[in-house]
């Protein structure tokens, strides 16, 4: 059995506990409280440009002071990730301050890690691996990049995994101990991050696939992406 329902309808984490609150808070609290997944705010996006005017557009960037930031909006600032918890009060706390801020989920440990690829590559990949009927787990999409999430894995696992193949294109990035994913419904400055394959609804903790059962496929796709799978975009 494949985990493919976020195409068909939209995850919600439903809690009835008390009256309604963020999105974000309540995705952080299913996380941390049902599945033990560390989480922390992230720094979130503010508006760009030159301002008002004809022929004068506002874009996103990130809040954090660097003005050149790779990843506007999608990572960690104050707290870093290493603040990361499952401790329910501070997460209250934390999003009792900034609603919106995005939900980003420290990878590895006890919580998944993830491998990362461009958008137009997740996408051929997750049609290979349906193809080749893979079970997937959770899968993350936002409009520049694709997360498969996966069973945890060690740096020796994944250095050993890396050996054997000819050729690992530079724009698939891996997220394990000390990295960090960004989870649906938060928004960024790359836009809105989605579930592309939803989480099952229901308490039990997601399950996940071996990273060595969808590498071969994600390099494979991101070799044969358009650019070459050589540019690292967010």
């Amino acid at each position: 059995m494949r985990e493919i329902l976020g195409r068909r309808r939209r995850l919600r984490f439903w809690r009835n506990k008390g009256p309604a609150q963020p999105a974000q808070l309540d995705v952080a609290l299913t996380c941390a409280t049902e599945w033990g997944w560390p989480v922390l705010p992230g720094v979130g996006w503010k508006a760009v440009g030159t301002g008002a005017g004809a022929g004068n557009e506002r874009g996103r960037g990130c809040a954090c002071p660097d003005l050149e930031c790779v990843v506007p909006g999608a990572h960690p600032f104050d707290p870093g990730v290493l603040a990361a918890t499952a401790d329910e009060r501070m997460l209250r706390w934390w999003w009792a301050n900034r609603p919106t801020a995005p939900v980003v989920l420290a990878t590895g440990g006890t919580a998944p890690c993830a491998v990362s690829l461009p958008a137009v590559a997740g996408a051929r990949a997750l049609a290979e691996l349906d193809r080749l009927e893979l079970r997937l787990g959770p899968v993350i999409a936002s409009p520049t990049r694709w997360s498969v999430l996966v069973a945890p894995y060690s740096l020796e696992q994944l250095g050993e995994l890396l050996f054997a193949k000819d050729c690992v294109p530079s724009s698939l990035r891996f997220h394990g101990g000390g990295g960090y994913v960004v989870l649906p419904p938060s928004e960024t400055g790359a836009g809105q991050v989605r579930w592309e394959r939803a989480p099952l609804p229901g308490s039990a903790t997601p399950w996940l696939p071996r990273v060595e059962t969808v590498m071969d496929v994600l390099v494979e796709a991101s070799i044969n992406a358009p650019d070459g799978g050589s540019r690292l975009a967010y």
